[in-house]
């Protein structure tokens, strides 16, 4: 899932503000009023009417996440990892795309799971499904990109589970992955790994402990999702006001399959957040990149988060990363292919 662990600094940490997203956004709108004075209402008026036109679905996707994490609803993830195989893959695809935990989050998951003895079929589904769609991810995408772009990556993301958990467990019948990790895992990313001795609680409201981590949640994340899109929408600003149309179109138009894997190669070491991507994207498709090759991209940098990048190579062996590479490589070419086509 995408990463929603950088919570805000604390009051008067002014060395820590300077290395957030709020920064960029200054220095860049001060660029553009010392450069190109003439352009900077322009620049600034689009970014401020495109963040306001997503705000609905922010205060709605806040909102939603600090209830998840009151309530305590990722416990039920561990649902679908029991019973037989091919259910446990289905199940974890599914889940992949609901659970609220960031991309550091999920790997003493996943870990634990392993160590448990859960098929890595299984955890390959998870693992691919869960940094490519969660609620907030949903309705910031549905808010840039429309409807049909937000549910078609959903449903990529639960069949590159899929894709993902049915071939790993081909390759394991064919003798491959007996011992999949590393070393036991560690994690130091600042996510506390979940929670899974007690059921949610729905009614989280009945306890003070579990308000008091809604507000919590609710703040972080606002700020959170706040600071990112507020970036994207000036980064959009500046792409359509600066970046000629020509060139994206000849980079990543058209309806061939070449445009396609150029973004999905692109996409994936030039990563952006799920909450950046969008944005930026729809910049990108009203300069001429095909709705094929958006998609490709924004598949292939979900599953290249640099922070989940990096505790995967740490925990299990270069067998299961590679593999875990080139299927979601190969899953986002055949995604923006099938996306152009529908």
């Amino acid at each position: 899932m995408s990463d929603l662990s950088q919570n805000p600094s604390g009051p008067g940490d002014a060395l820590k503000w300077l290395k957030t997203p709020w920064t960029l956004v200054v220095v860049l709108l001060l660029a553009v009023a010392v450069l190109d004075p003439a352009n900077f209402t322009s620049v600034g008026e689009f970014a401020v009417l495109a963040l306001l036109s997503t705000g609905r679905y922010i205060l709605f996707a806040v909102l939603l996440l600090a209830y998840l994490k009151a309530t305590g609803a990722e416990v039920m993830v561990a649902k679908a990892f029991e019973g037989r195989e091919t259910r446990m893959i289905f199940m974890a695809a599914l889940f992949g795309g609901l659970a609220p935990f960031c991309s550091c989050e999920v790997i003493p998951f996943i870990a634990g799971l392993l160590a448990l003895g859960a098929p890595l079929s299984a955890v390959m589904a998870f693992w691919l499904s869960s940094p490519l769609i969660d609620p907030p991810t949903l309705l910031i995408t549905a808010g840039a990109l429309g409807w049909p772009f937000a549910i078609g990556k959903a449903i990529i993301a639960v069949a590159l589970g899929l894709f993902g958990g049915f071939t790993v467990r081909a390759l394991m019948r064919g003798g491959l992955f007996t011992s999949p990790l590393r070393v036991a895992p560690t994690t130091g990313c600042g996510c506390g790994a979940p929670k899974l001795e007690t059921k949610p609680v729905w009614k989280f409201w009945q306890h003070q402990p579990r308000r008091d981590h809604f507000k919590a949640e609710f703040i972080s994340n606002g700020i959170f999702l706040l600071k990112w899109l507020a970036l994207a929408y000036v980064l959009e600003a500046l792409l359509v006001h600066y970046v000629p149309a020509d060139l994206i179109a000849t980079l990543v138009g058209g309806e061939g399959v070449l445009p396609i894997a150029i973004a999905a190669l692109v996409g994936m070491p030039a990563y952006l957040n799920s909450y950046v991507a969008p944005p930026l994207l729809a910049g990108l498709i009203d300069q001429g990149m095909s709705n094929g090759a958006a998609m490709s991209f924004m598949v292939a940098g979900a599953v290249s988060s640099i922070p989940a990048m990096l505790a995967v190579w740490s925990l299990v062996k270069p067998q299961v990363f590679a593999t875990y590479l080139g299927l979601g490589v190969s899953g986002a070419i055949v995604s923006g292919i099938v996306f152009q086509m529908v």
